[in-house]
């Protein structure tokens, strides 16, 4: 198991934390999503490693900012 880690900021509440869940799991090759609105961090679990880009862009499509830890 990988683990790659990014910071995510203007993210407030569960719904939040919600929305970047559901965007980042259909990148593919991610397996796990612990994300976090208090302390603003996405870990993101794959067996291989994951395209952080995709990773990115799918915290984006959620309307949030992300960049790798």
């Amino acid at each position: 198991m990988t683990t790659t880690e990014f910071q995510v900021t203007g993210m407030t509440c569960g719904h939040c934390e919600m929305s970047v869940r559901k965007e980042v799991q259909q990148v593919a090759g991610v397996e796990g999503v612990d994300v976090s609105a208090q302390t603003g961090k996405l870990i993101v679990t794959s067996a291989a490693s994951v395209d952080a880009a995709a990773v990115i862009a799918a915290v984006d499509e959620a309307g949030y900012r992300a960049v790798a830890a």
